[in-house]
């Protein structure tokens, strides 16, 4: 049996998610000592889309422009959704430190701070958005412009079509191409990839022979619409060069999950969070909790199939998502929480979990379970009361919000993880 090794912090993050790595951010740019915990695999299917507020109602279909109006109607309509648990700035303040962690790993992001975009989905439709990466920007200019737009797309690349997304762009932009090319150096391959196209352009001699063979198809089109493939390090120089070597602006299309551009989010939460002082345990789990004599700290056993880990720890946030990242389960007769057995806000019987009609403009129940908070964003118990003075929680494991169909994921992740570490140090200072 493996010796186990004990750590000592003042905060462990339970989850490797959105919510998981915004709330190492804060919490190390803080100066407290920061151990994470969880599988970062679920962020691979992260878009790469900076979802605020886009839908509300839902059942209206209800789009809007400006997201900080969208949330101030939501906290009116769901008092109880997390959202509702901050003021404006905070949430303003915890969108703008964490776009700046982004910015120093290389991954920048473009917005207009004062309303949502619309951007191309994969299906080539449109959702709403707050900010998207840069790689992505030259498409929104070039509908907002009206650029005549040439769309490419690869042999062999399964779910991605150019003419589907020119169908849906016709309209929209006066003049829109597609082209469809063989990537080079793969004709031997039954099937590709956009990771392993991505890793093939971080080669310039890769970039030289695809931008020859995009440069042949566009005539006089202004930009070049591309699936997401433009590296996984070195994206702003690669973009740069390719733009360079065609002669007009590109953009990217983020592709069906996992996709490049959450591979390349994981990529930069690993590589950059140890360099800021957080000591990460993945892919982990926790796997039992329990507290200290004086019940002051918790204590973690961590690992896969044993402990590995022990951690000391004065507080906690609790990020694990919900059914993907396994901070939900639902059982036969009841949705669970996985780590802490905390009382779930749910139907009262699985019945009334769906809805009949699987696309109901209502949404489902389930969507909306999750963990009741207080006002300092700490988990409930049956009586109403917070379950542990230092226990926090943040992100899709919040009950009374169904982010998927409000467009508003990263954003509800990232700013409930700001007022969770706000309430932390308010508490720890106090």
């Amino acid at each position: 049996m493996s010796q186990i090794e004990t750590i000592k912090c003042e905060l462990t993050v339970i989850g490797a998610g959105m919510a998981g790595n915004a709330a190492a951010v804060f919490a190390v740019n803080r100066g407290l000592s920061v151990v994470q915990v969880g599988c970062p695999g679920q962020t691979l299917f992260a878009s790469g889309f900076l979802d605020l507020m886009g839908v509300h109602p839902v059942q209206e279909k209800r789009i809007w422009n400006d997201p900080w109006a969208g949330i101030e109607t939501v906290c009116r309509d769901i008092p109880n959704h997390p959202y509702a648990r901050l003021n404006r700035k905070d949430i303003q303040d915890g969108v703008e430190e964490f776009i700046s962690f982004l910015n120093t790993t290389g991954i920048n992001y473009c917005r207009y701070k004062d309303r949502n975009i619309s951007v191309l989905t994969p299906m080539g439709t449109f959702k709403p958005t707050y900010g998207v990466p840069e790689t992505m920007w030259s498409g929104i200019k070039a509908i907002e412009d009206q650029k005549p737009c040439l769309i490419i797309d690869f042999q062999r690349l399964k779910g991605f079509s150019a003419r589907q997304i020119a169908a849906c762009l016709k309209g929209k932009l006066p003049i829109v191409k597609t082209a469809r090319i063989l990537f080079p150096e793969f004709d031997y391959m039954h099937e590709i990839f956009p990771e392993q196209m991505a890793r093939a352009l971080e080669l310039s001699e890769n970039r030289k022979k695809l931008s020859q063979i995009i440069r042949n198809h566009v005539g006089n089109m202004k930009v070049v619409g591309i699936p997401a493939i433009l590296g996984v390090y070195r994206i702003r120089e690669i973009l740069s060069d390719m733009e360079e070597r065609i002669g007009v602006p590109i953009f990217e299309i983020s592709t069906m999950p996992p996709s490049v551009t959450g591979l390349r989010l994981k990529e930069a939460f690993e590589q950059h969070l140890p360099k800021r002082g957080v000591r990460l345990l993945t892919p982990k789990c926790v796997m039992g909790v329990k507290f200290s004599e004086k019940g002051k700290n918790f204590i973690f056993d961590v690992g896969n199939n044993q402990p590995n880990y022990k951690i000391q720890s004065q507080s906690a946030i609790l990020a694990s998502g919900r059914f993907m990242g396994k901070g939900l389960h639902a059982e036969r007769k009841r949705i669970k929480e996985t780590i802490f057995d905390l009382p779930v806000h749910q139907p009262k019987n699985r019945a009334h979990w769906h809805l009949k009609d699987f696309l109901d403009n209502r949404g489902h129940s389930i969507n909306r379970a999750g963990v009741e908070i207080d006002n300092l964003f700490r988990p409930l118990n049956r009586s109403g009361q917070p379950a542990f003075r230092m226990l926090f929680a943040a992100g899709s494991i919040l009950a009374h919000q169904d982010w998927m169909r409000m467009k508003c994921g990263s954003g509800l992740a990232i700013a409930t993880a700001f007022g969770a570490v706000k309430a932390l140090l308010k508490l720890k200072d106090g």
